[in-house]
């Protein structure tokens, strides 16, 4: 395994408002979606990594659905919107040590119910407001919305950004989703359409927040020499890291002005040989147009402070200088969790984007973000082998 590892296989089922499967039925569907598209056969793969979700004991359950035996790799893993890239690069090091061959990473999910609202998906039950809990939930803190306000609010306080400069991320963010068939949202936005969308949390508009969908994608990952021969263009993993900064939501912390990306971003470059200025294509966990300014900023793509002006500059959005979320994101493609931003970097790598294919696909960077800013991994892909 000299030359490392390698995504060979990507499988995605129907994405957005699908109903009448069950997650476990959905991450089996890409599974086999995935193992096909490597041109492998199930009794190939001998390691799997599953998102937690599933219910139940997700990690064997769903081998057993598959029919899958003698494992060699089985392991569940929940750090939430940071979990793709841990499973992935589990499976690398899996991979490139001998412990498995083929290793399929997937994630499924399924909390839209017909007649239902999206905001109602991940709704919690009032009887978990309890103790402390109940005394914020009684203030408001509700659901994720909330936090992540409060953490977008914290950064304009500290560098001026603006809610025009957030809706820039989502106006570029729309321009690819428009050019992407699986998207979920592909009517153009502007920016007023941006400013007029109802307030969630302010200063979180409507179209700052992600979708909610159903459905489920998986990764196949094996040796580079012998992704090399298989179905499709190998996209070869260079690096990978995470950051869990463990900021407490008080007065002085750096919660909301500092990610995990300050940490994982250098790790994985540095495992990579790469510096944020050789990156072409950036595919980052846009949970909220807040979640891609703060990262750009931790990855050093524009200083602290600046990552307001920088995506109002027209750098993200097709034809820019750093285009990112090339798919339409989970803003307006598919909320996968870490799975959306890793499958577009697969694409792009592939040349597989039709009309939104970018020219200049070398180096793809990809972020999850877990949590409330607790969790963040980092890829670096490349549809070159490393030191080639």
């Amino acid at each position: 395994m000299g030359e490392g590892a390698a995504i060979a296989g990507l499988g995605m089922t129907e994405l957005g408002r699908v109903y009448g499967r069950s997650p476990r039925r959905l991450a089996a569907d890409a599974v086999r979606r995935a193992v096909t598209d490597a041109g492998l056969g199930l009794a190939d793969l001998d390691g799997l990594v599953v998102s937690h979700g599933l219910g139940g004991s997700p990690g064997i359950e769903l081998a057993d659905t598959m029919g899958l035996r003698d494992l060699r790799v089985l392991t569940v893993m929940n750090s939430f919107g940071a979990t793709a890239g841990a499973m992935v690069a589990y499976a690398a090091m899996s991979v490139i040590s001998g412990a498995a061959s083929a290793v399929a990473c997937v994630f499924a999910d399924a909390p839209l119910r017909p007649r239902q609202s999206s905001g109602s998906a991940y709704q919690r039950d009032a009887r978990e407001w309890y103790g402390f809990g109940g005394m914020t939930a009684a203030l408001g803190f509700r659901d994720v919305n909330t936090p992540y306000a409060l953490a977008a609010r914290r950064h304009m306080n500290r560098y001026g950004t603006t809610s025009e400069q957030l809706g820039a991320i989502a106006v570029s963010t729309r321009q690819w989703a428009v050019m992407n068939p699986l998207a979920q949202m592909r009517e153009p936005m502007t920016l007023a359409d941006h400013q007029n969308s109802r307030w969630v949390a302010e200063p979180l508009h409507l179209l700052d927040c992600c979708l909610v969908s159903n459905g489920a994608i998986a990764v196949v990952v094996t040796g580079a020499d012998r992704a090399r021969d298989l179905a499709r263009p190998p996209v070869h993993i260079w690096g990978w890291g995470q950051g869990h900064p463990g900021h407490s939501k008080e007065r002085g912390s750096e919660f909301g002005l500092t990610t995990g990306a300050a940490v994982s971003g250098p790790t994985a470059m540095k495992m990579a040989g790469v510096t944020a200025q050789d990156v072409d294509i950036c595919q980052l966990y846009d949970c909220y147009t807040y979640t891609v300014l703060v990262s750009l900023e931790d990855y050093g793509f524009c200083a602290k402070g600046e990552g307001g002006a920088f995506a109002a500059s027209g750098a993200l959005g097709p034809g820019g200088a750093l285009p990112t979320n090339t798919g339409g994101g989970q803003l307006s493609a598919y909320y996968m969790w870490g799975m959306t931003p890793l499958s577009e970097a697969v694409i792009q790598a592939r040349g597989d984007g039709g009309e939104r294919q970018v020219a200049k696909n070398d180096v793809v960077l990809v972020s999850g973000n877990g949590g409330i800013l607790d969790h963040h991994s980092t890829l670096i892909v490349s549809p070159h082998r490393k030191g080639a």
